[in-house]
């Protein structure tokens, strides 16, 4: 299966990681959600997410070490659409710049903000795109 991820974080407390060559972030106590992409194979990428053994490759593997994962959304498809979800996220959340997002146009990948808020929003852009698809087949 491939296509594009949501994962639904909680960091329960503001802490200051080193995120790879970004150097150290504050992440204010929050939930997060990340999205990604996993044109090779998403239930690979979720698993090596869920891992505690592996070698940091992206930002989010850095994060990964100090959050709780608490949902995974799954979105099957051909096409890479975690910039579309992630502008969805974009306007209405805060992120962190420049996060996970260094090979495309996003200002972020990793946005924070109140649990119940997010979640909604995960929900619903999930359900979006799955109508969107339904529409176009």
């Amino acid at each position: 299966m491939i296509g594009s991820y949501v994962l639904f974080m909680e960091l329960s407390k503001e802490n200051v990681f080193q995120i790879g060559k970004k150097g150290y972030i504050t992440f204010p106590a929050a939930w997060y959600v990340y999205v990604g992409s996993a044109m090779n194979g998403i239930q690979q990428r979720v698993k090596r997410h869920l891992s505690k053994n592996k070698r940091k490759h992206w930002h989010i593997d850095y994060f990964l070490e100090n959050v709780k994962i608490h949902q995974i959304f799954v979105k099957e498809s051909k096409m890479k659409e975690e910039c579309v979800i992630a502008q969805q996220f974009a306007e209405i959340f805060d992120s962190i710049p420049s996060f996970g997002s260094s090979d495309c146009s996003c200002e972020s990948h990793l946005f924070f903000g109140e649990k119940r808020k997010l979640e909604e929003t995960c929900t619903m852009a999930h359900m979006k795109l799955l109508n969107d698809e339904a529409q176009i087949n």
